[in-house]
């Protein structure tokens, strides 16, 4: 099976549907690009499915590569054979091509290396042979091999060798290591054990044993991590019958021949000392690669949600950065995303001047009219809480507040990107200028840091961090591109997720529209250095120009589209200022009334891209975003003593793991609502019930006041 019928097969898609898609890959598409605009070539794939099929062509193309190098440096060696060449093509990972070289590459210097160089290798396959009698016996033939020169002093330390052959022989068969990595997945268990006498995070896994296959993903990253700080002792264990039962029936061909006892105690030795460690290492491995692609797969989901939260838009909002020592940052930000105003209280121990704090606080809400201020939940927050729920109940100005995941926030203010932005703010003042933002515009303000500093995730540190990066750096430009951005407002770390945009290119952007003065239409991208026509291609339709002539400029209708946007414009009596005052709110029931597949012969466009184009017309620069229940905004405070079993509240889910979701009810702590909890009916996994940004209706379940931990429910409560 080729490489575009495997995948075929894996994904369920035609054949068909996968090689034109990766011929559009290979001439160097995006995509997002893919996704948006050439639905007619892979059958409306979503970038979900395009990103899985690159990865696994990605994989595969590896795997085929690794094949044709294994099959040289074998033919290199004169040792290429017809058998070899069929298990080679029949390998299925890059782990069996490695196993069925292993025999055939450079060893290092090995006991059976050795006993080579000392000649034994004769009387290893004397051993083998197995016969029934031996004339003269093993022993006697044995002592022709002694040779003090080579270092064999006796008819025993000969016989040593011959077996240390015989066990790197068979160490080394890939048959036999493929069926015992099966044997031990599926037999074998998982033991840890404690490496210090003292309490730890990793308490429970002290005395923990459990089945290989039923280990979870999150328990297989905790136990790792757990090992690595050295509290953990890690081992696995499979019945020693079964793996050397399976042995000795390959090996052991007549157990009634004298040579038996020699072959046996080599295969005993073949599995101990060389093939279980090598297999644990692997299967653990294995274990660890994907446990860390299931939570890769929970981070990138988390933080798309959490990229995609609803912006609070029209808003003049008050980023307020809470500190002890160093006061409270105040950073005030008006509708547009600019900064009007910025200052420092310190409403806080030490120095606790409320009373100035609160003047203010209270001169900049009035005179910016504050709509909302946007607390950060760092040090200090609680009590900034109540300063401002008191300070809002004081004055008559309709203001509100609400916490806000400071996650990144210093990240981004100790930044490059930050001191080139605000090069007079220092670092707190950054972060407040930060936390008023991404309340705003979510997605604008989180692409300038690190996906991995966000705090969506489980162990991302102890992810491979070329894998975790490719996966969330994919995220972010799903989301930047789903969105569309405005090519005279985005910063450049914005501009670099548009497709076909490097950071080169978007500098670029920034620098040309500095000096030249705001971009009035798409096609003056192609002025700019390093735009040539197939960046432009891929970016176009992800860039919006509000201010352009042309009306197209501001939808997401890609400009090889516009002659089909303007004629489906004209049949139905439209003009381009109809467009642009938003009456083609029924153009869609004019279409479906004339019959969609009509309209498109005489476009001479397809359905996937004839409807996409229909949307953009209807509700030209409109943001998918808005349709997303808003942020949850305060005027009262609450506290965790505050909290009794059976209260129902109000959330936002913040975080979702792989044993539940984390909530943020407004006590400064997040509840854990467990997997179990989620909901009347059985979850294979928390995602299928919640994500990142949801308001949710949870139920106390218990409160932990001393440990700072809540319990909470989804369930129905039963009578």
């Amino acid at each position: 099976m080729n490489i575009i019928e495997s995948i075929a097969k894996e994904l369920n898609l035609t054949v068909d549907q996968v090689e034109k898609t990766v011929a559009l890959i290979d001439e160097g598409n995006t995509i997002p690009f893919i996704a948006r605009y050439r639905k007619e070539v892979t059958g409306s794939l979503d970038d979900t499915v395009l990103r899985t099929l690159e990865e696994r062509l990605n994989y595969l193309r590896n795997i085929e590569k690794r094949k044709e190098e294994v099959r040289n440096l074998i033919d290199a060696q004169g040792k290429l054979t017809d058998e070899i060449v069929a298990a080679i093509e029949a390998a299925v990972t890059i782990t069996e091509v490695d196993d069925i070289y292993r025999p055939f590459r450079p060893h290092r210097k090995t006991r059976a290396s050795v006993a080579r160089e000392k000649g034994l290798e004769p009387l290893a396959e004397l051993l083998l042979a197995q016969e029934n009698e031996y004339t003269p016996s093993i022993e006697e033939q044995a002592t022709a091999y002694i040779d003090e020169e080579k270092g064999v002093k006796s008819a025993d330390e000969a016989l040593a060798g011959a077996r240390d052959i015989i066990a790197e022989d068979v160490s080394d068969n890939a048959e036999y290591r493929k069926a015992l990595r099966r044997q031990t997945f599926s037999y074998g268990s998982l033991v840890v054990r404690a490496a210090k006498d003292e309490d730890s995070v990793y308490s429970q896994y002290y005395e923990y044993e459990e089945p290989l296959k039923k280990v979870a993903p999150h328990r297989v990253l905790a136990i790792n991590r757990g090992e690595k700080e050295e509290f953990l002792k890690v081992s696995v264990t499979v019945p020693a019958d079964i793996v050397l039962n399976y042995l000795f029936n390959c090996v052991v061909t007549n157990p009634k021949s004298p040579a038996a006892q020699h072959v046996t105690a080599a295969v005993v030795d073949s599995y101990d000392r060389l093939i279980s460690p090598s297999i644990e290492r692997e299967i653990r491995s294995d274990m660890f690669d994907a446990a860390c692609e299931g939570a890769i797969k929970v981070f990138a989901d988390n933080l798309s949600h959490l990229l995609m939260q609803s912006p609070l838009k029209g808003k003049t909002v008050l980023g307020f950065d809470p500190g002890y020592v160093n006061g409270c940052k105040l950073a005030v930000v008006d509708k547009t995303g600019k900064v009007v105003d910025t200052g420092v209280i310190y409403p806080t121990k030490p120095r606790q001047r409320t009373e100035e704090a609160k003047r203010v606080l209270r001169r900049m809400i009035h005179t910016h009219k504050v709509d909302v201020i946007a607390i950060g939940n760092g040090t200090a927050s609680k009590e900034s809480e109540i300063f401002v729920a008191e300070l809002l109940r004081e004055i008559e100005d309709d203001c509100k507040y609400i916490i806000i995941s400071e996650a990144g926030a210093s990240i981004y203010s100790a930044s490059k990107l930050a001191a080139e932005e605000f090069p007079d703010f220092d670092v707190m003042q950054r972060s407040a200028v930060s936390i008023a933002r991404r309340l705003q515009d979510p997605l604008a303000e989180l692409v300038k840091i690190d996906p991995k500093g966000i705090g969506v995730g489980q162990y991302q540190h102890d992810m491979k961090p070329a894998r975790l990066d490719e996966a969330l750096t994919g995220v972010v430009e799903d989301c930047v591109n789903a969105v569309g951005i405005d090519i005279n407002t985005a910063s450049y770390s914005l501009l670099s997720y548009i497709s076909g945009i490097n950071m080169t290119s978007a500098k670029n952007i920034v620098k040309y529209r500095e000096e030249n003065g705001e971009f009035t239409s798409r096609a003056q991208l192609l002025k700019v250095p390093r735009i040539g026509a197939k960046a432009y291609e891929q970016c176009a339709g992800f860039l919006r120009v509000p201010g352009s002539k042309e009306i197209l400029d501001n939808t997401a209708v890609h400009p090889e589209s516009y002659e089909t946007a303007r004629a489906l414009i004209a049949l139905f009596g439209y003009s381009a200022d109809d467009v642009r005052a938003g009456h083609l709110s029924s153009l869609g029931a004019k279409v479906r009334e004339m019959g969609v597949k009509n309209v498109c012969e005489k476009l001479g466009v397809g359905e996937p891209t004839l409807l996409d184009i229909i949307g953009e017309l209807e509700k030209p620069g409109r943001d998918l975003r808005d349709t997303l229940p808003p942020p949850e905004l305060r005027t009262d405070v609450m506290d965790l003593s505050d909290l009794k079993p059976d209260m129902m509240l109000k959330g936002t889910v913040r975080n979702v793991i792989d044993f539940g979701a984390f909530v943020d009810i407004g006590v400064h702590q997040d509840g854990l609502v467990h997997i179990s909890e989620l909901s009347d009916r059985f979850v294979k996994h928390p995602s299928e019930v919640v994500s990142v940004g949801d308001v949710v209706t949870v139920r106390v379940l218990a409160v932990d006041v001393k440990k700072k931990r809540i319990s909470l429910s989804m369930k129905s409560k039963k009578e």
